[in-house]
């Protein structure tokens, strides 16, 4: 599977700026390795978005000063798919089996901080 067309729930707010027509997106997302086996990451999905919504761009990723050009969600972004937290494993997760066949959606959360 190299190609496929995945459903991702954006916050409300990233859904307005991205002018989504909603809060589900649809995107189709490649993997990032060519071969057999290879799965689409967290990381596609995020580039896919920022492809197709050009006003998401810097919203969803930052760059690491270490190594230089290196990528990662932003602070305060968690994502989701099949009750698990993709986040800790930063862009290259890749994406679980229920998200690439269509029975679950990826998740964006925008996380709340404070006391």
């Amino acid at each position: 599977m190299s190609t496929v067309r995945i459903r991702v729930v954006l916050p409300g707010h990233l859904a307005r700026l991205a002018g989504a027509g909603g809060r589900v997106a649809e995107v189709t997302v490649e993997a990032e390795a060519p071969g057999p086996g290879a799965l689409p990451t967290v990381g596609a999905a995020v580039y896919a978005l920022e492809r197709a919504y050009p006003a998401l761009r810097g919203t969803l990723t930052a760059m690491d000063p270490a190594p230089p050009g290196a990528a990662r969600l932003r602070p305060y972004l968690r994502v989701f798919a099949a009750s698990q937290d993709l986040t800790p494993g930063g862009l290259a997760v890749p994406l679980p089996a229920e998200v690439l066949s269509g029975a679950e959606p990826l998740r964006i959360v925008g996380a709340i901080a404070g006391g």
